[in-house]
């Protein structure tokens, strides 16, 4: 059983008829695999919302589709690039006793701990989040990588620091163990490189604007004509 629950009526409208559900306060969605075609469904807007933030891509649902139980995984999830609300979810459905790829977060902890806070340097996670796959119940709603070893701006964390639960892999297995997911910098250093870029720019410019050439002047068409010189013989 999952932590999260959420309950899917089936639908018939579809098309520009979908306007008008969504108006009504319903997310329309759709439910793929399992033993049948993919069924169209809806659920009320708030309480989907909830459900969405609370497992992500990598937390099981269980749902309840009119009646009928299917546990699944958020496939997709469709955003109004100018509302920025949701226009329509995919649910992939899955079984309790197979082996599913998920997207799990990653979470940097302890940094604050370590030798390289101390110093005033600060990390930048290259790598937010990674695939894995496990069984459903053995699905992590994340991985924390522990950041309280780093001490100079070389230093780096690695997919191979990664401690997987048990029954958890990585989904793609030629990913390099090497791969960074976060590295250390000295923002003092990286400030006063951006302010000597910018300068080298401006005095590029300037000199650039110093050395175009001025436009050719033009005669006075007021101007007198030069006298000519008398002809000797």
């Amino acid at each position: 059983m999952s932590d999260n629950k959420l309950q899917l009526a089936t639908r018939n409208v579809t098309g520009k008829k979908l306007k008008k559900l969504r108006e009504q306060g319903q997310i329309p969605s759709v439910v793929y695999g399992g033993s049948s075609d993919p069924v169209l469904t809806a659920s009320p807007y708030n309480i989907t919302e909830k459900v969405l933030l609370s497992a992500g891509y990598h937390s099981p649902i269980d749902l309840d589709i009119s009646g009928k139980p299917q546990m699944a995984l958020v496939k997709n999830v469709d955003i109004d690039p100018v509302k920025r609300t949701i226009r329509n979810v995919e649910f992939q459905a899955i079984s309790a006793d197979k082996v599913v790829e998920a997207t799990t977060p990653i979470t940097i902890i302890n940094f604050e701990l370590s030798e390289a806070h101390k110093i005033k340097l600060a990390f930048l996670q290259v790598i937010e989040e990674i695939d894995v796959k496990a069984k459903p119940a053995d699905l992590p709603a994340g991985l924390e990588l522990d950041a309280s070893k780093l001490a100079t701006a070389e230093d780096v964390l690695t997919v191979s620091d990664l401690k997987l639960p048990k029954g958890v892999e990585l989904s793609d297995k030629e990913l390099d163990p090497e791969t960074t997911v976060a590295t250390v910098y000295d923002p003092a250093i990286e400030a006063a490189q951006r302010e000597a870029e910018a300068q080298a720019a401006a005095e590029a410019a300037a000199a650039a604007a110093a050395t175009t050439e001025a436009p050719a002047e033009t005669p006075d068409a007021d101007a007198p004509a030069p006298a000519e010189e008398p002809k000797t013989e």
